[in-house]
């Protein structure tokens, strides 16, 4: 349901208590040792936080010009808590007792 840096994104916001996230926290989820280049990882990050903005998960807050929108921040919504608990029940098995 979630790429791996989309977990990454869900879980930095879910984890944090602060209103808004600055989107350079989210820059250390490639290594230094990763073979994707920095400007691939700015339009990557950016790509994944499109799609959650669009799924309803975050709200993006940032620049808009007449083509295009620069995220700066983002937030995570109810919608996103919800769905990221639930992504985390599934993920964390029971034992049977």
């Amino acid at each position: 349901m979630f790429s791996p840096l989309q977990q990454h994104i869900l879980g930095g916001c879910y984890l944090k208590k602060e209103n808004k996230i600055d989107r350079d926290l989210f820059a250390d989820f490639y290594g230094d040792d990763s073979p994707i280049k920095p400007p691939a990882r700015t339009k990557i990050i950016t790509q994944s936080l499109e799609r959650l903005i669009d799924r309803g998960f975050l709200v993006g807050y940032g620049v808009r010009t007449p083509k295009k929108w620069f995220i700066n921040e983002v937030r995570i919504t109810r919608v996103g808590v919800k769905q990221w608990e639930k992504f985390l029940e599934r993920k964390q098995k029971k034992l049977p007792i």
